[in-house]
């Protein structure tokens, strides 16, 4: 075996060179590509054009904006109180899992229309579909626990013509359960993603969000409202990040030949040793570690295959061509 912020400094190249939000924000062309955009922009003590991102509205029109700037998705939204991403690290995430593809197949992305990811708990802003179809063309199976969740996300793709037939949203009925229920017999996947939840429970997701308004404020709010929002479900789980990526290595393996790449984010270094006892114990054959920058926020993404090289070509011939 081989072993978020999104108030950006004047250059955040510590992101994916393809990534188109190295720069700082163009507020003035993204409000003119979104006007709802306008009464939330102001000039800061620097005379720098910014938003008060401690303002749950603010920072879900801005991505409102740079998904119909860049992206060219018409209509985006979510219900108040769901996660807003931040979509400069999600855009990094799916370049950085582009590339680990690439290295399967000499070092060129295979077609886009060829490559099927399925991404767990999609959410109800449906982030990562909308960004890998749009930026690579890939097509999508979603699978969310929360049936709002699964709402919001069919609004975002009946209402933009270029995601229909290419983002699929399947229901997870069982909480015990990840890929079962999901995948299909004989059915298989070039990747899965993972944006696990990040706290151990409601109380330890309730100080992270204080720290966070702390940190954009600099004042202490008892009760916060975390900027970019977030369900229960969405923010923690018994055990926090470390169990629930012990659950996906566990259940992986039921599944070891229906998907080419598992990944998954992992926000904390601290559970690395774990993840990766626990991913020798399951018996896969390769680890990769991809180290993710954005400002002083670390992250990564740790991605585990059980296929050898010899059916590692094989699915490369049969899946990508060539």
């Amino acid at each position: 075996m081989k072993d978020s912020d999104q108030n950006p400094p004047s250059s955040k190249s510590g992101l994916h060179p393809r990534n188109v939000h190295r720069d700082r924000y163009d507020f003035e062309a993204l409000a003119k590509t979104e006007p709802e955009l306008f009464p939330f922009v102001f000039e800061n003590q620097y005379g720098d054009q910014t938003i008060n991102f401690a303002n749950p509205n603010a920072v879900k029109i801005l991505n409102r904006a740079l998904l119909k700037h860049y992206y060219k998705i018409g209509f985006w939204d979510i219900p108040d109180g769901f996660l807003c991403p931040p979509i400069p690290g999600r855009a990094d995430y799916i370049h950085y899992a582009a590339d680990l593809l690439a290295q399967n197949n000499a070092g060129k992305l295979p077609p886009g229309q060829k490559v099927k990811v399925l991404d767990i708990g999609t959410g109800a802003n449906l982030i990562y579909p909308v960004l890998g179809n749009s930026i690579y063309g890939w097509t999508f199976v979603g699978a969310e626990l929360d049936e709002k969740s699964i709402a919001s996300a069919q609004k975002i793709i009946d209402q933009n013509t270029t995601l229909k037939g290419k983002i699929e949203l399947r229901a997870q009925t069982d909480s015990s359960h990840i890929f079962s229920g999901i995948i299909g017999t004989e059915e298989f996947f070039d990747l899965s993603i993972c944006n696990p939840p990040f706290h151990e429970s409601a109380e330890d997701a309730k100080a992270g969000s204080s720290r966070k308004v702390k940190n954009l404020t600099r004042k202490v709010d008892s009760k916060p409202m975390l900027n970019f929002g977030g369900q229960a479900n969405e923010l923690w789980c018994e055990g926090g990040e470390s169990k629930f990526i012990e659950r996906l290595i566990r259940e992986s393996l039921e599944f070891k030949f229906s998907c080419f790449w598992f990944t998954t984010l992992v926000a904390k270094e601290v559970n690395l040793p774990s993840i990766y006892s626990n991913l020798k114990k399951a018996g896969v054959a390769e680890i990769k570690t991809i180290p993710m920058s954005q400002g002083n926020k670390k992250s990564r993404i740790v991605a585990w295959t059980f296929l050898n090289p010899k059916q590692m070509e094989n699915w490369r011939k049969m899946r990508w061509g060539g």
